[in-house]
């Protein structure tokens, strides 16, 4: 009876712990804001997991470039300036410099993973790599096994102060990017932004596009993009660790990482990304291809992500946010205690009288 349940017990254990370190890690640049002052300390930090949950570092050795694009110079980031939280999350403290659009970069080497047939197939489904999933389905390929070679190119647009300059639309030369086709600072909620996707320097088209936000509170729009991740189911079903070492995690949220718009690139590898309210809004997209070349892989696939705010259109003056969310007192307060205190003089200047 003992061993019965000893066995059933390593038997749950070992699939809960298959399931939770199968977990897929999209690679994101992120910013509690994206607006920034001059002379600001500020902190870019790279997610390795979901926009919203980062499960383990980027190790150095991992980064072929790491960079920022300001006033028309492309600077390095030294790989001394990174710093690891919590073993999860890999972070870069600096102080922005002058008023300007800017934009910073991570590109990782490729890594080689191995999955079962079963394993591979759900990555595909639960990551939004349906054209090769489709293409298994239809050429009897779906029992299968995969060697994969993946790399993560990930990128930031982010604003300092109200001058606007044109690093936005800055191409880094890496192997799959995201280009937007305007200044996305200076598109508002309620817009579109189109971006360009390029693979090795050539608009890719044809090519499936995820595109979501987490929301910043100030709502001008409820169309069928509208999206506050209530409710949505995490799906993690393979690992894609950058790490020395992959974290397992046991995680009651719920996130797919096919949430919001789903889009697919036009001939000149284009996508129209709607921006239906304040937020901060994230695409990301895996280009995969088989290999028939080599004895050793079976896949190749690249990674891209694209991270940037989105606020409503202001008058005029500055669109700088702080996001500090400081406890104002409210107009209504001010009135309304100016109303007693003008009462409780007329009161007391009428008793004198």
């Amino acid at each position: 009876m003992i061993k019965n349940f000893r066995d059933k017990f390593y038997k749950s254990f070992y699939l809960l712990f298959t399931l939770t370190l199968l977990c897929s890690h999209d690679l994101y640049l992120k910013m509690e804001t994206y607006f920034l002052r001059p002379n600001q300390e500020a902190t870019l930090s790279l997610y390795n997991g979901t926009f919203e949950s980062s499960e383990n570092i980027i190790t150095r050795d991992r980064m072929s470039d790491a960079s920022v694009i300001a006033q028309g110079e492309r600077v390095a980031i030294d790989s001394g300036q990174w710093q690891d939280q919590d073993s999860t999350i890999t972070q870069l403290t600096f102080n922005t410099a002058e008023a300007g659009t800017y934009v910073a970069g991570v590109s990782t080497k490729a890594r080689i993973l191995e999955l079962t047939a079963d394993d591979f197939n759900s990555y595909l489904e639960h990551d939004g790599v349906l054209d090769m999933l489709e293409y298994r389905t239809d050429n009897n390929l779906l029992d299968q096994n995969s060697v994969e070679s993946y790399e993560k190119h990930v990128k930031a647009i982010y604003q300092v102060g109200d001058v606007k300059t044109n690093d936005w639309n800055t191409v880094l030369g890496y192997p799959i990017e995201f280009v937007p086709q305007a200044n996305p600072y200076d598109n508002y909620s309620g817009e579109k932004l189109e971006v360009q996707l390029l693979l090795d320097g050539e608009p890719l088209p044809n090519q499936l596009v995820y595109a979501d936000y987490l929301s910043t509170g100030h709502s001008h729009s409820h169309d069928d993009h509208s999206h506050k991740h209530d409710g949505e189911t995490h799906s993690h079903d393979h690992a894609h660790d950058d790490g020395d070492h992959e974290h397992s995690h046991e995680s009651g949220e719920a996130h797919t990482h096919t949430s919001g718009q789903q889009l697919r690139t036009n001939s000149q590898g284009i996508v129209a990304v709607d921006l239906p309210e304040d937020g901060i809004y994230y695409l990301r997209t895996i280009h995969m291809v088989n290999v028939t070349d080599s004895d050793e892989l079976t896949h190749r696939s690249k990674w891209a992500t694209l991270t940037f705010e989105v606020t409503h259109q202001h008058g005029p003056g500055t669109h700088t946010h702080n996001h500090d969310h400081e406890e104002g007192i409210p107009t209504w307060v001010f009135i309304l205690g100016s109303v007693l205190i003008i009462g409780v003089l007329f009161f007391v200047f009428r008793k004198s009288n």
